[in-house]
């Protein structure tokens, strides 16, 4: 019994003093610093393709400096570059029963250009009112070659999202071709629609991309990895509200970068992580995941041990403080894992309670889940009843930067054992992914 309560209280012990640790080396008002500058107003919102995500970068790039990371193998700095094709339909005209429909009531998404004409092999579809338009397309997406979907007056604003999201065209890492969908939505109301004609031309634009990225090289197990990652990029300038119009992102997802830097530091400063450790701050997040589906693409999934993805960590959770979500935590131990490091703390990870949300495939983690690494997001957003998600209201001012702090300093001891080598979570086999 004496040694059961020595080695309980070494256990003790040591947990403390890495408690001590993180809270020396996590301080609140580094993690102030980082997210204001994330977060303000010049950054414009970091949407992709513009110059305050460009400014975002070079600010990750300083922090990931500042605290030491190497760029990874292959990579001249932090920076992994790629390339996607933008395909935007243009010159987009439309007639149903003999009725033009103005530009602005027109959204089409096709990587080719379209000239349809009674065409019998498209499909009419109907949204109505009362349906839920972004299920509707949905299905829709998954059923249709070609097809003109014509959306009730009373879901114009969704038609709008919809077109604000599809607007600027289809964004792909390979060059669309003529086996995608087409699909044309008009708003209007046409219950019996016959005849129409569609009509578009197409421009392509070759774009420029990078996720942020470094790494610390491990002592032991260096050809091991651990990833610590979040996007950096958000929406840019929307649709004004009360005179504002930049969409800061300060939650979604400046918080999750701001862990990544500041875990980055902190590894840095400890120094004895047995497998390398990457951090990676993904662009493109916001319109398809694509800086996380490249960056898949570049690393051999079986070296990765493990991704922690963080993702809007600025409140607390349904749960209350110290809580956070995990995303697909029945998917492997990796929950667990971090649960047991975090023995004798006040901090709880919980099971995702938004699968209607389908949050496991909302975000970075998916990426590399879709090639079997353990790989989830944590969080603390409630999803359900978040009035500021994608508004232009998503700013610091609306967050609770302890709560983010202490968070962070919960991934830090709760990723201690797979960042030494020690435990190492079950992979995600991909029948898993089926949604």
């Amino acid at each position: 019994m004496k040694k059961n309560i020595l080695t309980i209280g070494l256990l003790s012990l040591a947990l403390y003093s890495s408690a001590q640790d993180v809270n020396k080396l996590i301080k609140e008002d580094d993690v102030r610093k980082v997210i204001n500058t994330l977060a303000a107003d010049d950054m414009q919102g970091r949407a992709t393709f513009t110059p305050g995500i460009e400014k975002a970068a070079k600010f990750i790039e300083s922090e990931f400096k500042k605290a030491g990371l190497e760029p990874l193998a292959g990579n001249a700095d932090y920076r992994q570059n790629f390339k996607m094709t933008r395909v935007a339909p243009v010159n987009s005209k439309a007639t149903i029963d003999g009725v033009s429909i103005p530009a602005e009531n027109i959204v089409i998404q096709s990587g080719t250009a379209l000239n349809w004409n009674n065409d019998t092999t498209v499909a009419i579809k109907h949204i109505a009112a009362g349906q839920n338009m972004i299920a509707e397309y949905r299905t829709i997406r998954r059923s249709a070659k070609k097809a003109i979907i014509i959306v009730d007056p009373s879901l114009e604003a969704t038609f709008r999202q919809l077109q604000q999201a599809l607007g600027h065209g289809t964004t792909s890492l390979k060059t669309p071709t003529a086996t995608g969908p087409q699909l044309v939505f008009v708003l209007g109301a046409f219950p019996n629609a016959k005849n129409l004609t569609v009509s578009s031309e197409i421009k392509t634009d070759m774009l420029p991309l990078f996720n942020v990225a470094g790494m610390i090289k491990g002592k032991t197990k260096p050809d091991e990895y651990v990833i610590f990652s979040g996007h950096y990029d958000h929406l840019g300038i929307i649709k004004p509200m009360e005179g504002d119009s930049i969409a800061n992102g300060a939650d979604d997802d400046a918080s999750g970068t701001t862990a990544v830097i500041t875990l980055a530091h902190y590894f840095k400063k400890l120094n004895n992580n047995a497998r390398s450790i990457i951090f990676v701050a993904f662009t493109a997040e916001e319109i398809g995941e694509y800086g996380s589906a490249y960056f898949a693409t570049q690393v051999d999934p079986i070296k990765v041990s493990a991704m922690f993805n963080i993702e809007m960590i600025g409140k607390a959770s349904k749960f209350g403080q110290n809580s956070a979500i995990i995303t697909g935590y029945e998917r492997s131990d990796f929950g667990p894992i971090l649960q047991k490091n975090l023995e004798g703390t006040a901090f709880k990870f919980y099971p995702d309670p938004y699968k209607e949300q389908n949050l496991f495939y909302r975000s970075d983690n998916a990426s590399l889940a879709r090639v079997g690494v353990p790989a989830h997001t944590i969080s603390t957003d409630q999803i359900d009843i978040d009035k500021l998600y994608h508004t232009v209201k998503d700013e610091v001012g609306s967050l609770d930067v302890a709560n983010i702090t202490a968070t962070i300093r919960a991934i830090a001891l709760s990723s201690k054992t797979i960042v030494a080598g020690t435990d190492t979570p079950t992979r995600i086999p991909p029948a898993s992914l089926e949604r």
